[in-house]
Parts: C-alpha cells; sequence; structure tokens
C-alpha cells in the first residue's frame, strides 16, 4: 500500500489538485483538477483537446499534489496514469465521479466523450500530517 490511512483521510476531505504531466520531451505542464478517490487510486476526467491529456498520450508519468496553505498540509504523489475512454471500466469510473460530483450528475456524459484517468500512486510523500 502506497497510500497510508493518513494519506487517504486527508485526500477525502478535498477534490481539487495540481497534476503534472510532462510531454515525451519532458517538458512540465501543470493544472488544477478535481478528482475523486477509487481505493488508492485518483480518478479525474479530462478533455480531448487539452494539453495534459495530449501530454498523457506520450508520457504516463504524472505527478500531483493536494495541499493545505494555513496549516501547510500537503500529500504529493508519483505514478502511472492509465487513460479510459469507453468499456466497462471506465463505465465504474464514471460512476464515481457522479457520485461525488453534483456538476458531473448534473451535466453527464458517456463513453467516448471524456477521458478518464486513474493515477496508480507509485510513490507518495506528505508534510504536515500526523503519521
Amino acid at each position: 500500500m502506497v497510500l497510508s490511512k493518513k494519506h487517504l483521510e486527508f485526500l477525502e476531505k478535498h477534490e481539487v489538485c495540481r497534476l503534472a504531466t510532462a510531454s515525451k520531451d519532458a517538458i512540465p505542464h501543470a493544472t488544477p483538477v478535481i478528482y475523486a478517490l477509487d481505493g488508492e487510486n485518483l480518478i479525474i476526467a479530462v478533455d480531448y483537446d487539452t494539453k495534459k491529456f495530449a501530454n498523457l498520450r506520450e508520457n504516463q508519468n504524472v505527478s500531483l499534489v493536494v495541499d493545505e496553505f494555513r496549516p501547510n498540509k500537503a500529500v504529493m504523489i508519483q505514478g502511472r496514469c492509465e487513460i479510459y475512454e469507453k468499456g466497462k471500466e471506465y463505465l465504474r469510473l464514471l460512476q464515481i465521479l457522479f457520485d461525488k460530483f453534483a456538476f458531473y450528475r448534473n451535466n453527464p456524459w458517456g463513453e467516448g466523450e471524456s477521458p478518464i484517468l486513474k493515477v496508480v500512486a507509485q510513490k507518495a510523500v506528505s508534510w504536515g500530517l500526523r503519521e
């Protein structure tokens, strides 16, 4: 288990992270996105015509951070991103997003309309959390 109980508790209390991707040439790109948890995995919906999605097509390594400024607390995760566009797993992940976010429920979409990312943590570092 990469994420500790404290990490998961912290992540459950938040819904925005900063997702960092990089192109095949290692040019970084960071954007805020909303996420839901699926066990230890972070689930994120993106649009097809974004730089982050273009980067992920070239390089599935990602990093993200969920943080608070006062008091200073954060969880930083490095991992691999799996991309889903259709199928049984896509629909399962889509339901997780619909369950968490009213905006998504009120503006639903289906297979092939918006990719869903599953960030599989390989390393996690935190600060300000009591382990």
